[in-house]
C-alpha cells in the first residue's frame, strides 16, 4: 500500500487494533433534517467528544459543522446519492468527485453499490471508475455493499458475503455492509473479503442492547468496527452512544458495560 494511502487509512483505523468507530451522518441529502441531524454542529461536537475515529458525511454537513471538527476525527466524504425520499428511485448516481473529497481534507471517499439491483452493472462501473480516480490520489475508498436481490434479505449471509468480496474486487479499501445475524456467518464474510469490513446500523431501533450485541458479535467474528448512524444520533444522548461504541470497538467492553454507560432513550 502506498504510504499516503496507508497514512490516511491509519487516521480511520487505529493502528493499535485495526478497528474504527465511524459515525454515518450522510442522510440529510436524502431525507432532509430528520430528528437527530437538524443541527449539524452540536452533533459533530458529540462525535468528537465521544471518541469517533471518523464521520461519513456530505460536504453540506461538513460545511455546517466545520468549527467542531478535530484532527482526531477523520472525514469520509460521500460521493454518490442523487435521490430523495420525495420520489427518487433510490438509485445511486455519482454526485461528487475524489478531488472534491481531497479539497475538503477527507481521508477517504465513499460510494454505494447495490448488488443484485437491475442497474447493478451501472453501479459497479461507476464505483470502479471512482476507484480508478481514488488510486491516482492514494485516497482510500469505502464501498457500501448492499445485496438487494428480490430473493434475498439484506442481511442474508450469502448475499453479504458476495457483495463484500465484489466490492473489494472492484477497488474498495473499506467495505461497509450488514451484519449477517450470527458470528459464524459473519466470520465467513470477513474471511472472504481482504478489505476491512465495518457494519452498518440500519433503521433506528428502541433496543440499543441488540445494536450493541451485533457490534460485539461482529468484532468477535473479525469485523473491523462500525459505520452506524441513526442508532447513534437519534438517541437522546448521542455522545454517550459514541463512547459506548468506542468502548466496544477499542476497549473490549461487554454489551453490559456498553448499556450501563448509556442512559435510556
Amino acid at each position: 500500500m502506498n504510504p499516503g494511502k496507508r497514512m490516511r487509512m491509519s487516521s480511520i483505523f487505529r493502528p493499535s487494533d485495526g478497528r474504527s468507530v465511524i459515525v454515518a451522518i450522510d442522510h440529510g441529502g436524502i431525507a432532509g433534517p430528520i430528528p437527530g441531524i437538524v443541527k449539524p454542529a452540536p452533533l459533530m461536537k458529540a462525535c468528537v467528544l465521544g471518541g469517533a475515529d471518523a464521520v461519513l458525511t456530505t460536504r453540506g454537513f461538513m460545511k455546517a459543522s466545520s468549527e467542531e471538527w478535530a484532527p482526531s476525527t477523520a472525514l469520509i466524504l460521500r460521493l454518490t446519492g442523487g435521490f430523495t425520499v420525495l420520489g427518487g428511485r433510490f438509485e445511486e448516481e455519482r454526485i461528487s468527485s475524489p478531488e472534491t473529497a481531497l479539497r475538503y481534507a477527507a481521508m477517504a471517499a465513499a460510494v454505494t453499490v447495490k448488488f443484485g439491483h437491475p442497474r447493478e452493472g451501472d453501479f459497479i462501473r461507476q464505483a470502479s471508475l471512482v476507484a480508478d480516480a481514488c488510486e491516482q490520489w492514494n485516497l482510500p475508498l469505502m464501498i457500501e455493499a448492499m445485496a438487494t436481490s428480490k430473493d434475498l434479505k439484506s442481511t442474508d449471509p450469502e448475499g453479504v458475503k458476495l457483495a463484500a468480496r465484489s466490492a473489494q474486487e472492484i477497488g474498495a479499501d473499506i467495505v461497509k455492509s450488514y451484519y449477517t445475524g450470527d458470528p459464524d456467518s459473519f466470520s465467513a464474510v470477513v474471511e472472504g473479503c481482504p478489505a476491512p469490513v465495518v457494519i452498518l446500523g440500519g433503521e433506528k431501533t428502541d433496543d440499543l442492547g441488540q445494536v450493541f450485541r451485533e457490534v460485539h458479535e461482529s468484532l468477535q467474528a473479525g469485523g473491523a468496527g462500525i459505520a452506524i448512524g441513526r442508532n447513534i444520533w437519534q438517541h437522546t444522548n448521542p455522545q454517550s452512544v459514541v463512547e459506548a461504541m468506542a468502548g466496544l470497538v477499542h476497549d473490549d467492553w461487554t454489551v453490559k458495560q456498553a448499556l450501563k454507560h448509556c442512559p435510556s432513550g
